[in-house]
Order: C-alpha cells, then sequence, then structure tokens
C-alpha cells in the first residue's frame, strides 16, 4: 500500500526561537516543513512559491503582519490552510483574522495538542478557534435574552447548522442527510437569516458563544 505523502507547512515567526521550536514541532509530528520566515513578506512570497498545505503565521510580523498575508493570499485563491498564532486574546483580534480568511487562532501559551487539534480540523474544512479564548469567556455574553433564537430554527435547520460549524461542505452534508446541495444553501440560507448571521465566521462564532461548536477533528 502506497503511503500517504507528507503534509507541507511554512512556519512564520520574527523570534528565531520560536519559529524554529514551532517547526521542529511540526516535523516531530510527521509534517515537512519547507520554509521557516522571519517575517511577514518572507511568508507571503514562500506560500505563493510553494503552495504548503498549511501555513503557520504570527500575528505581529515585521513588513507584513499575519493577518495582511492572509488577506492578500484569499484575495489571490490560495487554497493553503491558513493558522494565526497569536498572545493577543482580544476578540477584535480573533475576528479580524477570521473574517480575512484564516482557517484557525491559535494561542501562543497554549499547549502543542492544540495545534495537532487545529491542523486536523482545518483539514477537513473546519474553523478552529483555541478553546483557551472560550474557556476565557472571551465569547461568553452573560446579559444575553432569555429567548434563544436556536429555538427558531426547524429540526433540520438545526442539524445542518450543527454540520456546518463541524466544518462539512454542503455536498458533505447533503450525502448524510440524503438531500441536494441546492436544499442544504437553501436551509443555510434561512438558518442564518434566523439567527441573524451573515457568513460562515458568523456562525462559528456564534456557536462559539453559545459552547456549541468542536474543538476537534469532524468524525
Amino acid at each position: 500500500m502506497q503511503e500517504s505523502p507528507q503534509s507541507t507547512v511554512v512556519v512564520a515567526d520574527d523570534q528565531a526561537i520560536v519559529r524554529e521550536g514551532f517547526a521542529a514541532l511540526c516535523t516531530g509530528a510527521g509534517m515537512q516543513v519547507i520554509a521557516e520566515c522571519p517575517d511577514g513578506a518572507a511568508a507571503l512570497q514562500a506560500i505563493a512559491t510553494f503552495e504548503p498545505d498549511f501555513a503557520i503565521l504570527d500575528l505581529h510580523m515585521p513588513v507584513m503582519t499575519g493577518v495582511d498575508v492572509v488577506r492578500r493570499l484569499r484575495t489571490a485563491g490560495c487554497a493553503t490552510k491558513l493558522l494565526i498564532l497569536s498572545i493577543s486574546r482580544e476578540e477584535n483580534c480573533v475576528m479580524e483574522a477570521l473574517r480575512a480568511g484564516a482557517d484557525a487562532y491559535l494561542l501562543k501559551d497554549g499547549p502543542f495538542r492544540h495545534l495537532v487539534d487545529a491542523l486536523n480540523f482545518i483539514r477537513e474544512g473546519g474553523v478552529y478557534v483555541s478553546p483557551l479564548l472560550r474557556g476565557a469567556g472571551l465569547f461568553t455574553k452573560p446579559d444575553r435574552a432569555a429567548e434563544d433564537p436556536l429555538a427558531a430554527l426547524s429540526p433540520r435547520e438545526m442539524e445542518v447548522f450543527s454540520y456546518l460549524v463541524s466544518g462539512l461542505r454542503a455536498k458533505d452534508i447533503a450525502d448524510r442527510l440524503e438531500i441536494s446541495p441546492k436544499t442544504v444553501d437553501t436551509y443555510r440560507a434561512s438558518l442564518m437569516r434566523k439567527l441573524n448571521v451573515h457568513d460562515l465566521v458568523g456562525l462559528v462564532k456564534f456557536a462559539i458563544e453559545r459552547n456549541l461548536t468542536s474543538t476537534s477533528a469532524p468524525r
């Protein structure tokens, strides 16, 4: 049986000890590190050149921030899975990264298993946010109205909602529910309207606020 090729990754951080440390961890996890970059411009060039499976980008880097790198790559149609790494727990930093097109947001002071979980999760199309942010109450809303908009969803809309925030694509959801992808899109539009969210990032944030999203890869 032919072995699966190694996943490739670019690691970018302006601090050499951090950059080299993450590169070593990725190598130890069986990944092929194809470039280590000290700033955002070098990361952008390396990712555009090598088209790795993953890129781990520090949020605050010289020349170009991690978010700027993500934004430019997404504008160019880059398919690399992009993970932002930061010490910042500010909600605006997290949401800016996700809206720019990042697939994951991790904290530097988190355990290595969070990185492994994130890579596995985003590989399947999910959006991963460090569970430490949720544990710190970043996305909680204690003054939320008693009436939960989830109650307005039909049972089928609730199923589609659960699959969407788990990272499944419309085609995969359609296969599981034995309906057409077009019908999935109809349910998605309806549930987003009822929940007053406008994109997948907003849907993931909604799920995080209610502790409804996963922190591991979908099964």
